[in-house]
């Protein structure tokens, strides 16, 4: 791992409840650890936006709401896994500890639940973002 993090990773958050996605801005802060990048939020509300954005290529991790309407995002997840060049890790948020089949169905790289738990939420994303500094794919 590279001692100097760079400036800033964007993070997408997806959810189509606004309220949703601030909670999750305040959990995580502008860092996650000390030892990573600051945080840039991308935030979107519709599962097209979400594809064209991943395509862009520039996300570093990209955390879904699996309540969001009328497209979930685990269903969201699951496209972008099978659409998207490298796509970023991703970390399912799900509101029933039994909708852990869907998340592994959606391929999510982390699961944490709702409502948010900070420290959760977090470490989760911390590790998320460790991961994709250390295994990133050249561009095309």
């Amino acid at each position: 791992m590279s001692t100097a993090p760079e400036t800033t990773m964007k993070v997408l958050v997806y959810s189509d409840d606004a309220n949703t996605r601030a909670q999750i801005r305040m959990a995580i802060g502008r860092r996650p650890a000390a030892d990573l990048p600051r945080v840039e939020f991308v935030e979107i509300a519709t599962q097209p936006a979400v594809v064209a954005r991943l395509d862009e290529g520039d996300i570093g991790v990209a955390i879904v709401d699996g309540e969001a309407q009328p497209a979930g995002g685990l269903g969201v997840c699951r496209q972008a896994k099978d659409e998207v060049y490298d796509c970023p890790p991703v970390l399912a948020l799900i509101a029933r500890r039994d909708d852990g089949w869907l998340a592994t169905w959606s391929r999510a790289d982390a699961v944490a639940s709702l409502p948010i738990d900070p420290m959760a939420l977090a470490d989760a994303l911390a590790g998320l973002m460790r991961h994709r500094l250390e295994n990133r794919l050249t561009t095309l």
